[in-house]
């Protein structure tokens, strides 16, 4: 598998496109969250629109939704025909139909068929070579963070929101661990600090922590304090920059 990592930033940050990342097996290509910077940046990735197959989002919020209807908008434009599959929650799937009703009124077909999968904490879906597994962060907003097992190799992805002991669970063993962090040790409701995903990420056995989503007024003074916190920790960990790739 390989990891794109389209986003690090957070909502409001000019700086750095919303956190987002394209998975690459070899038979799906799954984009987790859809906020609006992101999905330029998918855009600066790739030109091919029936690429995706599947599109995963976390939660309700912002910017890691409100890129969707620009997305298939495009792919209405370029033709696409190609089943799309959106896995999300019930409350999420109302809101991307609203959304689309919304941001381009008239369009009752886009040319090609989107099915929905509805995520529930504790489950999972199965799709091509893909295990797809769920549990409920501790975010303001409902939000599930995700597994993708292929062949005995993992990537997980929070979305937003502290860990708990289901979360914990569901990141153990992973080859890369894609997980927010909006300041190095603060705790803000909502949010989860560094210094307590590297000792997380320890007792889980996580290969790789890519870590994004900082807080915009300290991003730069957060990312020092991380690169120098973590020759300490035992981790592997990385601040991918957009569009960075990761091999595992």
């Amino acid at each position: 598998m390989k990891v794109i990592f389209l986003g690090n930033g957070e909502a409001f940050d000019e700086r750095y496109p919303n956190h987002s990342h394209l998975v690459l097996a070899e038979k799906t290509a799954i984009m987790l969250d859809c906020g609006d910077s992101a999905l330029r940046q998918l855009w600066k990735y790739t030109k091919d629109h029936s690429l995706i197959d599947v599109l995963y989002i976390t939660h309700r919020h912002s910017d890691h939704l409100f890129g969707v209807p620009n997305l298939l908008g495009r792919m209405f434009e370029e033709e696409r025909k190609k089943d799309l599959t959106i896995i999300c929650s019930k409350q999420v799937k109302a809101d991307i139909k609203r959304l689309c009703q919304h941001s381009y009124f008239g369009i009752d077909s886009y040319g090609f068929k989107i099915n929905f999968v509805i995520a529930e904490d504790g489950g999972g879906v199965e799709f091509n070579e893909l295990k797809l597994s769920f549990a409920k962060t501790l975010h303001t907003s409902y939000n599930l963070a995700i597994r993708i097992d292929d062949g005995g190799k993992a990537v997980c992805y929070s979305g937003d929101g502290p860990f708990n002991e289901n979360t914990e669970k569901l990141y153990k063993d992973a080859d890369i661990l894609m997980h927010e962090c909006y300041m190095f040790d603060q705790r803000i409701k909502g949010h989860v600090a560094a210094i307590d995903v590297f000792e997380m990420a320890k007792r889980q056995n996580v290969k790789c922590l890519a870590l994004a989503h900082f807080k915009r007024k300290f991003n730069n003074e957060t990312r020092v304090k991380v690169k120098e916190a973590s020759f300490g920790t035992g981790l592997n960990i990385i601040l991918p920059k957009p569009l960075d790739e990761y091999i595992i």
